[in-house]
């Protein structure tokens, strides 16, 4: 278990390094030459490998009663090869934000930019629509545009659609837009960072964006090719974009083979319950169903959809998931649909 004491950077995601468990702006030289000098340790932080550290956690610590599984986007695919590489009994497995099929070619994260920009033009509406175009036409050249942050308006909107609270104001933000008042837009960004930081993720309670890297070049990019052209050309008619798949064109980290755990799904399931929101920018609601329906042979799938639900429904649409996963833990039928009160 490679990864039980040290993070895949030692020295500079250490705690009393420069930025925390964070990479400072001059870390990152380090950190990935250190992935490189030691390829062979760096190549077995995989998602095979740390679903056997999951599952010698929950054989070592389980307790005398039911045991529950939860996980939350890459979770829910660390889950799933647990149940392959090391079964375990479980009374129930949840999964919250499915991620699609390991071999898919259309939700991979290559084309998150499609999926952003599908979720973002169901929110706008058609009508929006146009006087969204007109507003990106203008752009360049408007008053309002140093007041974006970043300078992309497709980029931050587009990271609004994480957050439903403020999901719901970009249409006020491009009404504003239209006629050069950045009140609503301003007035979002700074909820936008309390929102960040609301999340608790800070000082060392921070992901390790090197093995983020390694685990989505290695596993998830359907495209290992891809090119800055290629990345610039697809997000060229999108009216909201992702960063993704611009951080995967060259990612500089020794990338592991996939293994022969890739692309199956375990033989048998426990009781599942998949829940997911119809407008996740992050996990695409129709790769979720494709994926459940393939578990479902390996076992009973409930599906419950939150109806307008973002990512990560456990924190930001906490009255349906608590109504859901109350349900199936008390061993009742699921029902098929929830809005967020």
């Amino acid at each position: 278990m490679p990864g039980v004491d040290k993070r895949i950077c030692p020295v500079q995601e250490a705690a009393d390094s420069a930025d925390g468990v964070a990479l400072a702006g001059g870390e990152w030289g380090g950190c990935i030459g250190a992935m490189y000098a030691d390829s062979a340790r760096t190549q077995a932080f995989s998602v095979t490998e740390a679903a056997q550290d999951l599952a010698l956690l929950m054989s070592r610590y389980r307790g005398s009663g039911p045991t529950y599984l939860y996980g939350v986007s890459y979770g829910t695919q660390l889950a799933l090869r647990a149940l392959q590489v090391a079964p375990m009994p479980l009374d129930g497995l949840i999964l919250d934000g499915l991620v699609p099929l390991e071999t898919t070619e259309q939700w991979d994260l290559s084309r998150r930019t499609a999926l952003v920009d599908a979720v973002g033009r169901a929110v706008l509406g058609e009508q929006k629509v146009a006087v969204y175009q007109r507003v990106l036409a203008a752009a360049p050249t408007a008053p309002w545009k140093d007041a974006v942050p970043g300078g992309d308006l497709r980029r931050l909107l587009g990271s609004l659609l994480n957050f439903p609270a403020l999901r719901a104001r970009i249409p006020d933000i491009v009404d504003g837009l239209a006629v050069d008042d950045t009140s609503a837009l301003l007035a979002t960004v700074a909820e936008l960072k309390t929102a960040m930081a609301g999340m608790g993720q800070g000082g060392n309670n921070q992901p390790s964006l090197p093995l983020v890297m390694l685990i989505s070049a290695s596993e998830n990019n359907a495209r290992p090719g891809l090119t800055r052209e290629l990345v610039e050309q697809e997000a060229a008619g999108a009216l909201f974009v992702s960063a993704i798949p611009g951080f995967l064109v060259g990612a500089p980290v020794p990338a592991y083979a996939r293994d022969a755990w890739f692309g199956k799904s375990p033989g048998v399931l426990p009781r599942t319950l998949v829940v997911h929101g119809t407008l996740d920018p992050n996990t695409a609601y129709a790769g979720a169903v494709e994926h459940a329906a393939v578990l479902g042979k390996a076992g009973k799938v409930s599906f419950s959809t939150v109806e307008g639900g973002a990512h990560l429904l456990s924190y930001f649409a906490p009255g349906c998931f608590v109504e859901a996963v109350g349900v199936f833990v008390g061993g009742g039928e699921v029902g098929g649909g929830c809005v967020e009160r």
